[in-house]
């Protein structure tokens, strides 16, 4: 259990400097993605491992077509841990980062229901940046890792990127993860050249994208739900940085954090150091 060793070459990191985001080999084996596949299904019904509460109480949505979404699975479930810790995931972030330590933002597990053909809203995931939720750490330079548990494009649900969006530095209002009006967020946002590229994945591959590049997923139109497990990833060194931002993790530094207190306790683990 756990993610495949891989080197990161010049040329993919030549990828991820151009475009803001790179598809790495098959990193999980079969055996690793039916497992992430049975958490999924036991973090729906709270069917938790260890004695850790979950960060939030989760009810499923009363949509049957809306997107799921779990925050820090790696708490309350033993193969999501395994997977969003590993070292092998930690060194490729850092590589592709020019980082010497990587510790862990926070993960999720999303889940989004197939319609059968049926056009809805419902499970779309608006063009957003991932930096315009994390305006509380002190550093631009993270990154998302988004693992497929099964071949996916767009057909069902699969993410698009807008190329080199991470150049254009943070973009106020950003974080607009939960609007599902695709069309109306391209007209906010598309202020220079947009072009969408479709990640296209089989299973066990991740995307990895900067927390600045724009992204977002329109409609699983397949019978199946399109399952992802998400680790979101910093350097070792960053910290609380004076804003109006607030997340949820200024709450793991303690009762009284203080403005350049580094997000580096037991609730950011390390995965990797040079």
């Amino acid at each position: 259990m756990g993610v495949n060793s891989y080197n990161i070459t010049a040329a993919d990191k030549e990828r991820f400097d151009q475009d803001g985001y790179w598809i790495s080999p098959k990193l999980l084996d079969d055996e690793t993605i039916e497992r992430l596949r049975g958490a999924h299904e036991r973090i729906w019904k709270k069917d938790y491992d260890g004695a850790g509460m979950p960060l939030h109480d989760f009810k499923l949505p009363d949509n049957p077509f809306a997107l799921r979404k779990f925050d820090n699975g790696w708490w309350i479930n033993d193969e999501v841990h395994s997977v969003v810790t590993d070292m092998n995931l930690g060194k490729m972030a850092a590589e592709l980062l020019n980082e010497d330590e990587i510790r862990l933002w926070h993960d999720q597990v999303i889940y989004k229901p197939g319609t059968s053909g049926q056009e809805t809203n419902a499970g779309n995931v608006g063009w957003h940046q991932d930096y315009g939720y994390w305006r509380a750490s002190s550093t631009l330079n993270m990154i998302t890792v988004w693992i497929a548990l099964q071949d996916t494009d767009l057909n069902n649900g699969g993410m698009m990127t807008i190329l080199g969006s991470h150049k254009w530095g943070s973009i106020e209002g950003s974080d607009t993860f939960f609007e599902q009006d695709m069309t109306k967020l391209k007209q906010r946002f598309a202020t220079r050249e947009w072009v969408e590229e479709p990640c296209i994945l089989k299973a066990g591959q991740a995307s990895f994208h900067h927390a600045l590049t724009f992204h977002g997923s329109s409609t699983n139109l397949t019978d199946q739900p399109r399952l992802s497990v998400v680790a979101h990833l910093m350097p070792g060194d960053a910290s609380y940085k004076e804003g109006r931002a607030r997340h949820d993790n200024v709450r793991l530094l303690g009762p009284r954090p203080q403005f350049g207190q580094k997000f580096d306790n037991e609730f950011f683990p390390l995965l990797y150091s040079k």
